[in-house]
């Protein structure tokens, strides 16, 4: 077969245009599309922000401001935790003196500004005083003065007290030096502090009875014989664990309105008055009255601490077990009530007991004992001689 040349060219010229026809079609819808697609497609809406979720937050009560720690005033009298030492006294050592405590020799004078008085068994289940005095530069002139019986200054070590006494048991003479007591001894009568009340003795009473103690003169004599006067650096804080300085509080073992001590030969009650919250004290049946002042002697706290005691001699000296221990039993009273305790002298960190050891009160619990502020009256005496009511 043959074709001709001119009907090729016009298909070919005719196709072209035609491809050229379809490429621009093809391109204006590409361009067409793309226009108009963005346009057509929805638009998104705008996320809603989110806010972070905050937790409810609880409302705290205040915190409760912490009580300031008391301060304790610098002449603070360590014997009864009162601020009442004049300035001289401040870190020195107290006074103990030796006083007449049977019925015959009553009333004694200078008593009842002691700051503690321990009552103690002696010959014949008499009782004996030993006052102790915070302030040595206060002292008053005290009446009557009696002998040393070893076991006072066993107890007056512990406080770091000068020791005053007329005579003393032969016996414990040795006992007495090894101790190495700053010791005043009427029977010398050194700084003539000492003599013998001469009314008393017109007043009929017996010699043993009249000898008293010039306390007023005591703190020169020291002082000019450079005598010891601060006290040792284990005994610079109180003699107790005193409440605090206003609070008078009731032991929680019950009530305790009388105690009635019973020594053998002698006896001795402490009756409460509420109206002073102290504790009255009588001898023998009798209101024990301060023969100076006129006021019978009275106490914020009481403190009854039995232990064994046993006659050493045919003169009826006493041994007096002054140690105690964990089973040895007392009572504190104060304030209306009591509770039972346990008794020591131990106060060393190694738990060792001596003379120098300080007295230390414990609950049943074992934990040292709170006192309340105030005067102090410390009987030592039989197991089971104590009614309290």
């Amino acid at each position: 077969m043959c074709y001709t040349t001119g009907n090729d060219n016009e298909s070919t010229e005719r196709w072209g245009k035609t491809m050229k026809k379809k490429v621009l079609l093809i391109c204006l819808s590409v361009v067409l599309a793309l226009t108009i697609l963005p346009a057509c497609s929805k638009k998104e809406e705008p996320k809603e922000e989110t806010k972070p979720v905050q937790k409810e937050q609880k409302e705290e009560a205040p915190e409760e401001p912490e009580e300031p720690e008391e301060v304790i005033p610098e002449n603070q009298n360590l014997l009864t935790g009162i601020p009442d030492l004049t300035e001289g006294a401040i870190g020195k050592r107290p006074v103990a003196v030796m006083v007449n405590n049977i019925p015959a020799a009553m009333p004694q004078y200078g008593v009842e500004e002691a700051d503690i008085i321990f009552e103690i068994p002696v010959e014949g289940d008499q009782t004996r005083f030993m006052a102790l005095y915070g302030d040595y530069t206060t002292v008053p002139k005290v009446c009557a003065i009696r002998s040393c019986r070893g076991y006072f200054p066993a107890m007056s070590q512990g406080f770091d007290a000068f020791y005053v006494n007329w005579g003393i048991d032969d016996t414990i003479a040795d006992y007495l030096a090894a101790l190495k007591l700053d010791q005043f001894d009427g029977m010398n009568n050194p700084g003539g502090m000492f003599g013998r009340d001469q009314s008393r003795l017109n007043s009929g009473y017996a010699l043993e009875h009249t000898a008293y103690f010039d306390g007023t003169m005591f703190a020169n004599y020291v002082q000019s014989n450079g005598i010891r006067t601060d006290l040792v650096e284990d005994k610079r804080d109180a003699a107790f664990q005193f409440n605090g300085l206003e609070e008078q509080l009731k032991p929680e073992g019950g009530e305790c309105t009388r105690a009635d001590i019973n020594f053998g030969a002698q006896t001795a009650a402490l009756i409460y008055d509420a109206n002073t919250k102290t504790y009255l004290k009588e001898n023998a049946g009798s209101p024990q009255i301060d023969g100076q002042t006129g006021n019978q002697l009275a106490f914020t706290n009481v403190i009854i601490l039995e232990t064994s005691i046993t006659v050493r001699d045919e003169v009826g000296h006493k041994e007096v077990n002054w140690l105690g221990g964990d089973d040895a039993v007392g009572y504190y009273i104060s304030n209306g009530g009591m509770q039972k305790i346990h008794w020591a002298k131990n106060g060393s960190e190694d738990g060792s007991t001596s003379e120098w050891a300080r007295l230390m009160l414990y609950d049943e619990n074992g934990e040292e004992i709170s006192i309340n502020r105030g005067k102090t009256y410390i009987a030592i005496n039989y197991v089971g001689q104590t009614t309290l009511q």
